[in-house]
C-alpha cells in the first residue's frame, strides 16, 4: 500500500488536531521506552542512565504539550504545530549530538534505536511544519 505525501498532507490539513494526538502518543511511547525499557538495560544500549532519563523527561514534556494542545486548542493550529514541529527537530539534533558524543560506547542496538527514532520523528516534523505553513497560508 503506497501512501503519497500529498495525500497524507491533505488528510492532516483537514484534521490538524490529530497531529497533536499522534505526536503526544509518540512522545509518551518514547518517554516510556527510554525510561522503563532502555534505561534498565543501559549496558546493552551504551548510554548512561542519566542521558536516557533526561531524554525521557523531554519526551514527557513533549507529550504533555501535544496532548494539552489536542484537548485544549480549538482552532488556529498553525503556531502550536510550529512549536512542536521545531521542538521535535531540536530533539532530533540533540539525539544526533548524543550519538556523536557517545559513539564509541553506543552499541548496535542503541544506535539502531536512535536512528529509527530520528527517522520517525523527522517524518513527523516534515508533516507538522508543512501543515502549519499551509494552514497559515490558507488563513
Amino acid at each position: 500500500m503506497k501512501i503519497s505525501f500529498s495525500k497524507t498532507l491533505n488528510y492532516f490539513l483537514e484534521k490538524p488536531r490529530s497531529l497533536f494526538l499522534i505526536d503526544g502518543l509518540g512522545a509518551a511511547l518514547t518517554a516510556f521506552s527510554l525510561f522503563f525499557v532502555l534505561r534498565p538495560f543501559n549496558d546493552w544500549i551504551g548510554l548512561p542512565t542519566t542521558v536516557l532519563s533526561n531524554l525521557a523527561v523531554i519526551g514527557l514534556v513533549f507529550c504533555t504539550y501535544s496532548l494539552s494542545c489536542f484537548f485544549l486548542i480549538k482552532d488556529n493550529w498553525s503556531p502550536y504545530l510550529k512549536i512542536i514541529g521545531w521542538s521535535n527537530f531540536l530533539y532530533c539534533l540533540l539525539t544526533l549530538l548524543i550519538i556523536r558524543h557517545f559513539f564509541n560506547s553506543l552499541t548496535g542496538i542503541g544506535l539502531s534505536y536512535f536512528l529509527v527514532e530520528i527517522s520517525i520523528v523527522i517524518s513527523l516534523v516534515i508533516i507538522e511544519l508543512s501543515v502549519a505553513n499551509k494552514l497559515r497560508i490558507k488563513k
